[in-house]
């Protein structure tokens, strides 16, 4: 097994700066590569400010790490199959341009036999009548390229809105999905290392408002068997299918059918995830840990949790320290606040969940515009909801 000294990550945000604090403890220097002058993880790492075109530049950073990874899907994906010719890069270049198409995702879950949102293209070949009749009403229309956190799509109820909205998203392809009625939404959280070795995170259940995500708990309760079994095959395949190394991310509906519960695949993130930042306190080892291990070629580590966790995202301000409550963790960005920004986020351990949820309470003040009601946030879900896929 040859040493990884040095880690390279392309991007330079929160996640990048996560990786590089759970990679230090581990002996591994990060250097970052962000075109941003201010990236967060420049306060952790060394820092190459740089376009992700600019060759002269990517080979300059490559020549200075042992392996390459990202923080987040949106590098160019030529940009990372460059650099794989230079460097060791994973997660593999082909899972990078697969997470950065939402069609191109959607069709490689089903091409996996998983269900996923019903869904089409428009496109020359495809109209906007003919994609509806696929998805029905009401859908949501998408761009299939660069949209997180709600952005880049738009809910339509009827064939006049959807040409319209067409229209207003001229000038980048895009995708419909049919809505999917669900009664909670929960993440899988895998991780690979270079020899096939396979751990999985507990599922997360996790609340969104306004596309954002807002509160994660894990592990999630009451989860049937028969959905942690599916959500075991969804990752050892998805994982194999890819030939993945590191953590991946795959987000779900919790659907309820005749036959008792199951999960449909919304999409997913070939890179570790918002959903598994409590695992910094409230597992064993962390999903930056563990993909550090993946990408570095070391063992991976046990993904036990320590307590019933809780995360819980900081949306456009930032609170006073002396407004925290005592055991509560909380990790800032060093970022800018405005509206609608992740600048930070707080994690809370207990040893049950009515602890856990009462901590959650107190933390609201500090949350921004939103968090969901207590009895909303606890297990079971109490309420169907419909939504598609964001």
């Amino acid at each position: 097994m040859t040493a990884t000294h040095t880690l390279g990550i392309l991007g330079g945000g929160q996640l990048a700066q996560m990786l590089a604090l759970a990679a230090i403890p581990l002996g591994i220097r990060c250097h970052v590569y962000d075109p941003s002058g201010d990236a967060p993880a420049a306060l952790v790492a060394t820092h190459t400010v740089a376009d992700y075109t600019h060759k002269p530049s990517l080979e300059a950073f490559a020549n200075t790490v042992d392996v390459i990874t990202y923080e987040f899907e949106n590098v160019p994906a030529a940009t990372a199959q460059f650099l794989s010719t230079l460097r060791p890069l994973y997660p593999i270049a082909n899972a990078l341009a697969i997470g950065q198409d939402r069609l191109h995702e959607k069709q490689f879950f089903t091409d996996l036999g998983f269900n996923t949102a019903p869904f089409a293209a428009v496109d020359q070949t495809t109209s906007v009548a003919q994609a509806i009749s696929r998805t029905k009403l009401p859908a949501i229309i998408k761009t299939r390229r660069n949209g997180y956190d709600g952005k880049g799509q738009q809910r339509i109820t009827s064939l006049t809105q959807a040409y319209q909205t067409v229209v207003d998203m001229a000038g980048t392809d895009l995708l419909i999905e049919g809505v999917v009625p669900f009664t909670r939404e929960l993440s899988l959280l895998v991780v690979r290392d270079r020899f096939g070795a396979i751990n999985r995170y507990p599922l997360v259940e996790n609340h969104h408002h306004e596309g954002i995500l807002r509160l994660s708990i894990a592990p999630a309760a009451n989860v049937h068997p028969q959905v942690d079994a599916l959500a075991d095959a969804i990752a050892h395949q998805a994982v194999a299918a890819l030939d993945y190394v590191g953590l991946l991310a795959i987000e779900c509906f919790e659907v309820m059918t005749a036959n008792g519960p199951t999960l449909v695949i919304n999409e997913m993130a070939p890179r570790v995830h918002n959903s598994g930042h409590w695992s910094i306190e409230g597992a064993v080892t962390s999903q930056f840990e563990n993909h550090v291990r993946a990408v570095c070629g070391l063992p991976l580590a046990p993904t036990n949790l320590r307590g019933m966790c809780a995360m819980i995202n900081l949306i456009g301000a930032i609170p006073e320290l002396a407004q925290i409550p005592a055991g509560v963790h909380v990790h800032l960005y060093h970022k800018s606040p405005r509206p609608g920004r992740k600048v930070g986020h707080l994690t809370i351990v207990a040893r049950d969940m009515a602890t856990l949820m009462r901590k959650v309470e107190e933390c609201r003040p500090l949350a921004g515009v939103w968090l969901p009601a207590n009895d909303d946030a606890l297990p079971p879900p109490k309420s169907k909801r419909a939504k598609a896929a964001e």
